[in-house]
């Protein structure tokens, strides 16, 4: 996992940028609750009054709520009140504004004689004692403190009520008072419920802008990262060395540059949409949950922990499994591709049974391993919907008796359910991410570890590139040994290759010419000994600056898609259309480009698959002639080739490139029976040196070569000093 964050770090601005808007999203979300429950307590229960305090008040309603008020809270009441401005509303008062702070004291001040006054209103024997009361002070028979005293009994069956039912009553009662001064009820009612609206529709607007941002950026910022570790790998898997090619074989680079990018870039829209949003949303609605008070806050710790535990269990019994899937996954690219690339042998040796049964395997052990990860995440969702389903249960059963016992309001209990369901779908959004969690964080390790992976051939620090090529070419006993092998493939290879010359070398299958090829252009570094280029160390020198001095023709001709232009002028702009002629004339395959409808612009296949076997050397033997270097490397290049051409090719070959080095590996003696030097080599060592006629003299092993290929006429007549 610390991978895909790390792959994140990389776009962190973006990052904030999204988390910023997530956060204005969750509040609008969580803001929807608290107007919902405002619409159901205030604005349909309470005729769209908040509180116990009055907008406008007449002051007889005034006087009489003074009445079971001490001096103290009467001096405040008065405060909060002035004269209307309106002659209209002679002996009514109107509101101060006031701070939150005092609404509040003011509405815990008048919320209980609001109530009492309320309730006497609405009984005979309560209204006959409010008059009396009244009249008796306004006579002088009776102080207020008496009246106080004789209105205990009442404000002590009062105070045994919960403060939601006292401030039920006290609405009652200032609804009552707008109505006795001609206001319309309704009216304030509807004028709430119309703005509470408008400011959920606001809210509902803000969070699908919101969220149709973070989804363009999630979305911009996920592409991003998958370009550019396509690229990062790109890079690095083209500085890679043979060796490192072989560590992880090329199925696993192959998946690892598609599949594994591919998880890495799914996941980091999910996280940036939903793991993301999901935290926030949960803990911002935990905290709204405590702000309620409720006494149910308890089911959601019970429910956060039943789904903790949940995600938990599921995410360690499928990740292990995530794991060995990727490697499946390269097990089964790699029989795909070993089948695809050799269909035509399979179908020669008859072994379609044998390798369609290597296929169902890799299949099946991949299917299976897909079938339990998903067999164990489909336990994922009932149990979350249990879970969920379960919590609503509880919280209605729970909610239903405070209602009943007048200590939740009904729209407190419909806040407090989203609340849960908001907490919960969190929780859910996380456990559906967790399904391609596991597998997208083993892709990012399994990317990781490519870009970690630290290349054998490096540049040196200080380099001593010349302007200049001068093309001798010096092996300095040199051996080689392959990473992992036990025993070294070359040993103590000395000697030189120099420019105008032509240096062969030829032995058996597997004696180690093609390796000692590969040495040249640091494929890879001699284990001993050094090889250096006019005098310099080649591992001083840059890979760029080496690999410009040499033309290469690997022993298996490859050629790209594109046209028969674009592979000969593979080397660069530098490569001209004389060049590209030139090269295609002395390559022998003038004749076979010249009948193509289209010449040089003939489409060439993947692979060239679309030319034989001998028209595609002759075409990678053109392309390493047009780039002009001063180093030529044939590694087995001419096997393809007939002997009439291969003779052709030869003698146009050494009339253009007089002046540069040519390193030959072959197989066949007519293709170096000209060379300068020709090296024998055995097992891994020079046994021979010399020209065709002193080996066939000196070299017993080069000797039988010959007879295995020339006639017995044809030696005598070399070692007579013919051709």
């Amino acid at each position: 996992m610390k991978n895909i964050f790390r792959f994140l770090a990389e776009a962190k601005g973006a990052v904030v940028v999204i988390v910023a808007l997530l956060i204005i999203q969750a509040y609008c979300d969580l803001s929807l609750p608290s107007y919902t429950s405002d619409l159901l307590n205030v604005g349909l229960q309470q005729n769209g009054i908040a509180d116990a305090v009055p907008e406008t008040i007449r002051e007889e309603s005034l006087e009489t709520l003074e009445l079971f008020l001490s001096d103290e809270d009467t001096e405040k009441a008065e405060a909060a009140y002035e004269e209307a401005d309106k002659e209209s509303d002679e002996g009514v008062r109107k509101l101060k504004k006031l701070s939150a702070d005092e609404r509040e004291t003011l509405h815990d001040i008048l919320a209980l004689p609001e109530s009492v006054v309320f309730q006497m209103q609405n009984s005979e024997e309560g209204a006959s004692m409010l008059a009396m009361a009244k009249g008796a002070i306004g006579l002088g028979l009776m102080s207020k403190e008496t009246i106080q005293e004789q209105m205990q009994e009442r404000l002590s069956q009062m105070d045994g009520s919960t403060d939601m039912f006292l401030d039920q009553v006290a609405v009652g009662y200032v609804a009552a008072e707008y109505e006795a001064q001609g206001a319309d009820v309704n009216a304030i009612r509807n004028a709430y419920l119309f703005k509470v609206g408008m400011k959920m529709l606001l809210m509902a607007l803000i969070m699908a802008i919101v969220a149709i941002l973070t989804g363009y950026i999630a979305a911009k910022v996920s592409a991003g990262i998958g370009r550019s570790l396509r690229e990062r790998l790109y890079t690095k898997v083209m500085n890679f060395t043979s060796a490192e090619i072989e560590q992880f074989s090329t199925a696993s680079l192959i998946t690892r540059c598609t599949n594994d990018i591919q998880q890495v870039q799914m996941l980091t829209v999910m996280l940036l949409r939903m793991v993301t949003y999901a935290p926030i949303l949960a803990i911002a609605g935990v905290f709204k949950v405590i702000q309620t008070g409720s006494s149910m806050s308890w089911i959601i710790v019970l429910a956060v922990i039943l789904l903790a535990i949940c995600i938990a269990v599921l995410f360690f019994v499928a990740y292990p499994k995530f794991q060995i899937m990727q490697q499946l996954v390269d097990r089964l690219n790699l029989v795909s591709r070993e089948i695809l690339t050799g269909v035509m042998p399979i179908r020669a040796f008859g072994r379609q049974k044998y390798e369609e049964g290597r296929f169902e395997k890799a299949n099946t052990d991949l299917f299976r391993t897909q079938l339990f990860t998903n067999r164990t995440m489909t336990f994922m969702m009932p149990v979350m919907m249990l879970i969920m389903n379960g919590v609503s249960v509880l919280i209605v059963w729970v909610g239903g008796h405070g209602v009943d016992t007048g200590t939740v309001q009904v729209g407190d209990l419909t806040a407090f359910i989203t609340y849960s369901m908001v907490i919960i779908m969190g929780f859910l959004m996380l456990s559906m991410i967790s399904i391609m969690l596991p597998r997208a964080g083993v892709a990012a390790d399994r990317i990781a570890e490519v870009l970690e992976t630290e290349v054998s051939l490096k540049d040196a620090d200080v380099t001593r590139d010349e302007e200049l090529c001068g093309g001798t070419l010096t092996f300095d006993d040199v051996s080689f040994t392959y990473p992992g092998a036990e025993a070294p493939v070359l040993e103590h290879i000395s000697f030189t290759a120099e420019p105008g010359k032509t240096t062969a070398i030829i032995g058996s299958t597997g004696c180690g010419k093609s390796t000692l090829i590969h040495l040249i252009p640091r494929f890879y570094d001699v284990t001993e000994g050094r090889i250096t280029l006019d005098g310099i160390d080649i591992r001083e020198l840059s890979q760029k600056k080496l690999r410009d001095c040499i033309g290469y023709v690997p022993q298996k001709g490859v050629l790209f898609l594109g046209t028969i232009e674009s592979n000969l002028k593979y080397a660069g702009e530098q490569v001209t259309d004389a060049d590209m002629e030139t090269a295609a004339s002395i390559a022998q395959a003038t004749e076979f480009i010249d009948a193509k409808e289209n010449r040089y612009q003939s489409e060439i296949a993947q692979n060239g698959s679309n030319v034989s076997g001998g028209q595609r050397q002759r075409l990678s033997i053109a392309r390493a002639i047009a780039k002009h270097p001063q180093i030529f490397l044939f590694d087995d290049s001419f096997s393809a080739l007939d002997y009439k051409t291969d003779a052709q090719l030869r003698k146009a070959l050494a009339e253009q490139i007089q002046n540069a080095t040519v390193v030959i590996v072959a197989q066949r003696i007519s293709t170096i029976l000209h060379a300068d030097q020709i090296l024998v080599m055995e097992e891994g060592r020079i046994v021979g040196r010399g020209t065709h006629r002193e080996l066939l003299e000196s070299c017993q092993t080069y000797l039988e070569i010959a007879r295995g290929q020339l006639s017995e006429e044809e030696i005598q007549s070399a070692l007579k000093g013919g051709e």
